[in-house]
């Protein structure tokens, strides 16, 4: 367990096993960042030859550990690059990669860029999800040091911005943390039913941690409900599975929020892609399609925690997408909640089957904005690369989402609904719409029109992750396997949605 403190102190003075500082790029090589001031006068005269000795560019997430023979308090100095200039995403990526590059410490201070609220809460997310690791399965994690102390340096330490930015920058770190948990655990063991038990039991702990009035309440719909309710979607992915399907439905009304949020996430525990078999490759990352329904969920708790005043109303349909007699076939038509009967072609475009049936819902609730996450389409990732979020919808929606998506260091880009995807998703002959065509091009666009059917007209955006929800390594604040994207962007929309007001 780690413990963070917040301080305007003199890093060279500082007492901890390591000091943190950043390097920014400069003409005549690179020279110390913001924040390490006193540093570079402790070393003086020596610091130019050393830094060039070192042979540092600054490139973000670049580090280099120097033993500092008491020059400074701390033993070890460890340097990070920040590019050619220190702003809150690059020094989140530098905060990131120096976590994993400190080892063997109890005991860190981080001296970089913290001038600013917006600064320090970079600094607190970068180090925290940096430093992440899951170690669940591993028998021996003896060698794993996990720093205790870790302390912000900032000059800004004893303003309130400050103060607040550090602690809602843990409560999203740990957030993000548990969505990597989540999507990080193997499919056999989070199981619909199993992750209908973890959400519970998160609701259930979150409840320990807010404030009165802003607990959020939790209810779950097993296989008999489901069919009770007509979620002729949800029930047909998970049909092929003997784990059967579930769908979650959190609420948080804070007393006197005025404006409504409804967040829908797709939570496909693992994707064979049914009938429609995927190529063996192509199904040993499928444990993640769940990605989107885990950043709903923590980010609702999170919401909660950081006690802002916006009513949310989250849906989580969770399905595992498998092979069997009993599956559903190329060819079947489906019944969504509400009535819209849908066409079968590929069973394996399963996510927008079961966000249909749990956006319906979504609507009932009459928010004022409908926001739902998904690891959609690969369409969506040769489009975008996987380091890139595609959203679409409501222009004023989409607009919000990437505003958010900027402060919270997450990138995201907008993409169309062109006009000719409503023909391409009405061409079914036998029912009201055609869940798949075949057609090669567009087909992110494709689902992102199909979704919007079972939006009822409400302003509404889709965020397909696709690409940046998993990742094949470390970069920055990013840790390889699950990335808890979009967390971070949809706690900053509620916060700006709420002050909208």
């Amino acid at each position: 367990m780690t413990t963070y403190t917040l301080r305007n102190a003199n890093p060279a003075k500082t007492k901890a096993d390591a000091v943190v500082v950043g390097v920014v790029s400069s003409g005549d090589g690179v020279v110390l960042a913001p924040g390490a001031e006193a540093v570079g006068e402790a070393y003086g005269r020596k610091l130019r030859p050393l830094l060039a000795m070192l042979a540092l560019t600054g490139k973000v997430g670049e580090t280099t550990r120097v033993p500092t023979g008491g020059v400074i308090a701390s033993p070890t100095l460890v340097l990070v690059g920040l590019g050619a200039e220190a702003t809150p995403e690059t020094v989140r990526r530098g905060a990131g990669a120096a976590a994993r590059a400190v080892t063997n410490a109890a005991s860190v201070a981080l001296a970089l860029p913290a001038d600013s609220a917006a600064l320090v809460r970079s600094v607190t997310e970068g180090w925290a999800l940096g430093g992440y690791r899951f170690t669940a399965y591993q028998r021996d994690t003896a060698t794993t040091t996990t720093v205790a102390e870790v302390a912000v340096l900032s000059p800004v330490a004893r303003r309130a911005e400050a103060t607040t930015a550090f602690e809602e920058a843990q409560v999203v770190a740990e957030a993000v943390a548990t969505t990597r948990d989540w999507v990080n655990t193997p499919p056999g063991d989070l199981t619909p039913p199993a992750f209908a038990d973890a959400v519970v039991a998160a609701v259930k702990d979150n409840a320990k941690q807010v404030a009165r009035g802003h607990k959020v309440t939790a209810t779950v719909h097993d296989e008999a409900a489901l069919a009770d309710l007509g979620c002729g979607g949800i029930l047909g992915v998970g049909a092929g599975s003997s784990a059967p399907p579930r769908l979650v439905e959190l609420t948080y009304a804070p007393k006197g929020a005025t404006r409504h949020l409804a967040l829908v996430g797709k939570g496909i525990t693992f994707d064979s892609g049914g009938l429609t078999i995927k190529p063996a490759a192509s199904m040993s990352e499928m444990k993640s399609d769940m990605a989107g329904a885990a950043a709903v969920v923590q980010a609702t708790l999170a919401i909660a925690r950081l006690g802002l005043p916006v009513k949310v109303s989250t849906f989580v349909p969770m399905a595992e997408n498998m092979v069997s007699g009993s599956a559903t076939r190329p060819g079947d038509v489906l019944r969504i909640y509400g009535g819209t009967t849908v066409e079968i072609s590929n069973t394996d475009a399963e996510g927008r089957l079961v966000l249909a049936d749990a956006l319906v819902r979504a609507t009932e609730t009459e928010p004022d904005v409908v926001l739902d996450v998904a690891t959609l389409t690969g369409h969506m990732v040769v489009a975008l690369g996987d380091k890139v979020a595609g959203v679409m919808g409501t222009r004023s929606v989409v607009d919000d989402v990437l505003a958010a998506s900027e402060v919270a260091g997450e990138a995201h880009w907008p993409m169309p609904i062109p006009e000719q995807m409503g023909e391409r998703i009405r061409s079914s002959k036998v029912a009201d719409l055609a869940q798949h065509d075949w057609v090669r091009w567009g087909g992110g666009l494709f689902a992102a029109a199909f979704l919007r059917e079972f939006t009822a007209g409400l302003p509404w955006a889709h965020l397909d992750i696709a690409g940046p929800s998993f990742g094949s390594g470390a970069s920055g604040h990013v840790t390889a396997g699950g990335t808890g994207f979009a967390v971070a962007t949809l706690v900053d929309y509620a916060r700006a949605f709420a002050a909208a007001e």
